[in-house]
Parts: structure tokens; sequence; C-alpha cells
């Protein structure tokens, strides 16, 4: 097991090099808050406090942080094979975990595509879209519908669909054809619920 960043270490000497998303990179590099290492629910921060991780890491650690079966798996897998190609090569456990999804998901929806990320799952999902009517022979069918609010990520097909303006408004034109849905959030129905129906849950 590593050992523990003492607090100095923590610290880096220059933090101007990495540019930090979704921050106020001005104000986070003026009073910086570090984060050290994790184990099961929670982070343990540069000075010592315990900080529950009520994301799940960024929804991707979701039994945990250092989970003795996680870590053992990737280690014995690194030890193997860390990383093949799927561009004319792949690697039998692909396939295996893509038989086991299929498994589980509903019907009609058994074809597996890999993405590193939920970003880069939203582009290729609106791709597929897109080259499945043009495939059809239904090339004029190109509108795309987000929502208003919606977050689908970082890419241009995700800022273009999604509904936060502020994740737009900087890099000009986008994707044409798409269209926004109203949202259903309204803070006078749902102050102190989770929602009716007529509101959409939240």
């Amino acid at each position: 097991m590593n050992k523990p960043l003492t607090t100095a270490e923590s610290q880096p000497n220059d933090l101007s090099q990495f540019w930090m998303p979704f921050t106020s990179n001005r104000e986070f590099k003026a009073a910086p808050r570090m984060l050290v290492s994790a184990k099961g629910m929670h982070y343990k921060s540069h000075d010592g406090r315990d900080i529950l991780d009520g994301s799940a890491g960024l929804w991707c650690v979701n039994i945990g942080h250092g989970h003795p079966k996680v870590v053992e798996a990737v280690k014995a897998q690194t030890d193997t094979l860390e990383f093949t190609p799927s561009f004319q090569f792949a690697q039998p456990l692909a396939f295996e975990l893509a038989q086991k999804l299929a498994g589980i998901t509903p019907d009609g929806m058994d074809r597996i595509f890999y993405t590193n990320s939920g970003s880069e799952a939203v582009d290729t999902a609106l791709k597929i879209a897109l080259a499945y009517h043009r495939i059809r022979g239904e090339a004029s069918r190109t509108r795309l519908i987000g929502r208003a609010r919606g977050y689908h990520g970082v890419g241009f097909g995700g800022i273009s669909v999604g509904g936060i303006p502020y994740n737009r408004k900087f890099y000009g034109p986008l994707i044409n054809g798409v269209d926004h849905l109203p949202h259903t959030h309204n803070l006078a129905e749902q102050a102190y619920s989770k929602g009716q129906p007529e509101w959409g849950a939240h």
C-alpha cells in the first residue's frame, strides 16, 4: 500500500499547469482543496478530514473506493494484459463482458459498444442515430431533441443537445437541428418533495 501523503506533500509547488474542468481555477488555486486518499465511502483530505463521497467518484466508484475484489481484479488483469486496441484486434474478456451485458438489457438492445466516458457515449449515440436513419434511406431525419437544463456531456454533441446554456455560450455554432424540450422542474411545487408525477420525478 502506498504511504499516505503528508500535508506538505499534498500541496504541489506549482498549480498553474493543470487546467481543471468545471472549476473556477483562480479561486481553487488560491485555496486548494486536495484529496490524498480514499477508502470505502470516504475521501481523506490533505488536512486529515474524512469527506463523504456522495457521488461515487463521478458515478464510477459505486461499490466504494479500494474494494479488495476490484483491486485484485485490476492487478491480475494488468499483470496479464493491461490494454488492447479494439481496432482490428480484441481480447476474449471484451466479448465475455458484452455477452453478460446483453443478457441483462431489454429485448432488441443486445449490441454493446464500449466507450470511456458518458460524454463519449452520448456523442457516439448521436452518431449511431444519424447513421441509422441515413442507412435506411431517411437522410433527412437529422433533428435531435434535448431537454432544457439537461446535462449530456462535454463533447460537441453533448453540449449541443444539452440544455445548460453556460456550457454552450463560448463555443459558437454547434450541431445544427437541435431542439430543447422544457424542463419539468418547478421550485414552487417541488421545494419539499421529490415531485409529483405531473411535474416529473427529480
